[in-house]
């Protein structure tokens, strides 16, 4: 575990829809890359080179500010075993780490478990956005979900409980076919009490917070500028949890995915700066993920559901460079036969979190032991 002054924290941002990693990191020296993508590849020319063989989307230039820093860790070829492709079905290996069997436990509300065993503070996990995420949901464990920090503990009673209502209709909806009533009923029950608790701890978050760092007026930079608040009003919260959607670009892809590509890595770079400018950054890691990368081959408008991507996981005490292979383009190594395969099982970052970041026993949390990466400074 990598020690560090104030307890360490964990920002996990959720890239909704699969991101294309080929597009976000590109194999820019690679001739079946720009053959597969003859409408959407990136062109030598506007790349923002990493080294001989990769490159930035020239949109990402935030990231690769960072990654300069020495302060982003590319996992490359981040997958599983008979990867599925269905979004719903995807997430929810994500975020239970079961590909093989449906269960009621996120992998973050087991670590929120770890961490606050009597779950005194009930905003030890926080999620920005509408709904839960089912990697945040464990029966029992208090989590605050906020879809408006401004307005969470200053609204109306009535506007209030419509607000948290709406947030867990949505839980409700998604995950009653799945987990069972009861246990759904369970988890609502204790959430609706423990919501009244939280929102007086987050409405008084606001009124101490003061920036001079202009955050972009974009979900993803009103996420994660709410996440910076938090943080630094230090109220204990050890797990983020936030969402950027619209990555299914199977249409206009070359006029979606580069804008939204552009809004994540500002609104990192703003997030980091942020906290530096408070002081609060070191005992800051975030990890970025998606549910799946996309197809080789462009279809001519965008790019369909495949198989491995890649994930980054960035932070102070991060030490940035490239982990894993980039995976093979050859047809021979393809998965199905036209995704990207993968080098890196996704629950042994997961692991690489837990025991090396947050210093807990990885294995019940991720159902098995899994293969680590090193990603974290040493002379700290």
């Amino acid at each position: 575990m990598t020690t560090v002054t104030a307890p360490p924290v964990l920002v996990v941002v959720q890239l909704s829809g699969g991101n294309d990693f080929m597009n976000t990191v590109v194999p820019i020296s690679n001739g079946i890359y720009h053959d597969s993508r003859p409408t959407l590849g990136v062109s030598e020319e506007d790349a923002l080179p990493l080294n001989n063989e990769l490159a930035w989307n020239p949109v990402a230039a935030p990231l690769k500010s960072l990654y300069d820093q020495g302060n982003v860790a590319i996992v490359q070829g981040i997958g599983y075993e008979n990867h599925n492709r269905s979004h719903f079905r995807g997430m929810d290996i994500w975020h239970t780490c079961e590909p093989d069997k449906i269960v009621t436990e996120g992998w973050l509300g087991k670590t929120i478990r770890e961490l606050d065993p009597s779950g005194e503070n009930v905003v030890t996990g926080v999620s920005f956005g509408k709904g839960l995420p089912r990697a945040m949901v464990s029966p029992g464990v208090p989590v605050t979900s906020v879809s408006d920090l401004d307005s969470f503990g200053v609204m109306s009673a009535i506007d209030e409980k419509k607000q948290k209502e709406e947030a867990l209709g949505v839980f409700k909806r998604m995950y009653t076919p799945v987990m069972g009533s009861g246990v759904v009923a369970d988890y609502l029950s204790n959430t609706g009490t423990n919501a009244l608790v939280s929102s007086e701890i987050l409405g008084t978050v606001p009124g101490k917070y003061t920036s001079t760092v202009e955050y972009a007026d974009d979900s993803i930079s009103r996420s994660l500028r709410d996440v910076a608040r938090v943080h630094t009003a230090g109220i204990g919260t050890r797990v983020f949890y936030t969402q950027h959607g619209g990555y299914d670009t199977h249409a206009t892809q070359q006029a979606v995915h580069p804008k939204l590509l552009q809004e994540l890595t500002r609104a990192i770079m703003d997030f980091f700066e942020d906290l530096r400018n408070h002081n609060a950054s070191e005992e800051v890691v975030m990890l970025v993920f998606s549910e799946f990368g996309r197809r080789i081959k462009d279809n001519g408008s965008g790019t369909d559901h495949g198989s491995g991507g890649g994930a980054f996981l960035i932070g102070d005490r991060v030490e940035g460079g490239l982990y894993g292979q980039y995976p093979s383009l050859e047809l021979a190594d393809l998965a199905n036969g036209e995704d990207m395969g993968f080098n890196i099982d996704f629950r042994g970052v997961y692991s690489t979190l837990l025991d090396q970041w947050l210093g807990l026993d990885a294995s019940p949390i991720v159902n098995g032991t899994y293969e680590q990466i090193s990603p974290f400074k040493k002379d700290y």
